[in-house]
């Protein structure tokens, strides 16, 4: 491994872990050394020591020879095929593919500890395979969940029955399997399904406390939109310093923008929250066992503005079939597919503004921390549930 005695030679990148003091510092990077040793990367990562308000810190990231090779201008896309061309490699392809993204990132990836840089990454995991096996039905104007684990109130939303597990409902709710119930959802609600289901997991393994505290909260609130944000999520990147558009770790929540002012009146198009799964794709949780590219994702939602109608009741519609219509007839020309994708992969235009930007968004979003120490997830009716 490389080694500098400060930060000043790195991108300013990374993973960044903090120890309570020199000892436990120490701890933390042998047992970093060990994850990169377990992962085949130990020769692929330099680490900068430093200390801040008198408390040490250790960030690694990858060598600058390894960074070109693998993730050449952030671009993670490519990252598994890359990864896959190593004569040698040893450990789980996702866990690898997750640490190396983390590690080429351009905005450091901070944590308390290294316990819950672990979590991190099994979490991530956690909601690659989550996502991987939903397969639900579009729907932006109503919803449905198994009723035999759920039920509905017009305040509190879908929330779990009593005595039932909060991990059972939802794998029932988002994971049908090849013949099971295909439940409605929205795209953004879906997304909070899968995040919860990945937290879950993880916590249910580090956190019994917390777990106990998710379980109650989903018997007796759901935590919906902005305040799910709030409540569970993390974002990198931002308009002032943006993600590159090919900048992406398996298990981030990604939001493309439907860059057409028209089109983006009709109801659940306005844009697509979606998850990246690594290996280059993207989530379609509306076709079963499917995923999208990134060329691919951009192109579909490029041709929302040419297949829009007005339903019977008025409002603004999307015809799906004009859309893969159109998708295949552009995939077979070459100049109008690079002149697409060209707009499309643009950073977004500001909230509001419908100029010259494209469907990238400048930030990507992941899980609070999670274990015992450390957390940071503040769960507003479970708290005094079990207090």
């Amino acid at each position: 491994m490389n080694y500098m005695a400060s930060s000043s030679a790195n991108r300013g990148g990374g993973v960044a872990i903090w120890g309570q003091d020199l000892r436990s510092l120490d701890l933390v990077v042998d047992r970093f050394l060990e994850w990169l040793s377990l992962r085949d990367l130990s020769q692929s990562v330099q680490l900068h020591l430093g200390t801040t308000n008198n408390r040490p810190w250790v960030q690694f990231e990858l060598v600058q020879e390894r960074f070109n090779e693998w993730t050449p201008e952030w671009d993670t896309v490519g990252l598994a095929d890359r990864l896959a061309k190593e004569p040698v490699s040893k450990g789980d392809p996702l866990e690898r593919e997750i640490l190396v993204a983390m590690l080429a990132s351009p905005i450091t990836f901070e944590f308390p500890s290294i316990e819950e840089f672990e979590s991190a990454v099994l979490v991530r995991k956690n909601i690659v395979h989550a996502a991987s096996k939903t397969f639900l039905s579009f729907d932006a104007y109503g919803a449905e969940r198994p009723e035999d684990h759920w039920e509905y109130d017009e305040t509190r939303g879908f929330v779990v029955r009593p005595g039932k597990s909060v991990i059972d409902a939802l794998r029932l709710a988002t994971q049908p399997g090849e013949t099971g119930t295909v439940y409605s959802f929205s795209c953004y609600r879906a997304t909070e399904y899968v995040i919860a289901l990945g937290l879950a997991e993880e916590v249910r393994r580090c956190n019994q406390v917390l777990f106990e505290q998710l379980q109650h909260q989903a018997e007796r609130r759901a935590i919906r939109s902005g305040e799910f944000h709030e409540v569970f999520m993390k974002e990198y990147g931002s308009r002032q310093s943006p993600l590159p558009a090919k900048y992406y770790v398996p298990g981030d929540r990604v939001w493309f923008r439907n860059p057409d002012a028209a089109s983006a009146d009709a109801l659940g198009f306005e844009g697509s929250w979606v998850f990246y799964l690594g290996n280059g794709l993207f989530t379609d949780f509306w076709k079963r066992n499917k995923a999208f590219t990134l060329e691919l994702k951009c192109l579909e939602m490029y041709h929302w503005r040419h297949s829009t109608y007005r339903g019977d009741d008025g409002d603004l519609r999307m015809d799906e079939a004009k859309v893969q219509s159109h998708m295949r007839a552009t995939e077979q020309n070459p100049e109008e597919l690079a002149r697409i994708m060209e707009r499309m992969y643009r950073m977004q235009d500001s909230r509001g503004v419908y100029a010259d930007g494209g469907c990238i968004d400048p930030s990507r979003e992941y899980p609070r921390w999670v274990r015992p120490e450390t957390t940071d997830i503040r769960l507003p009716d479970a708290v005094s549930a079990i207090a």
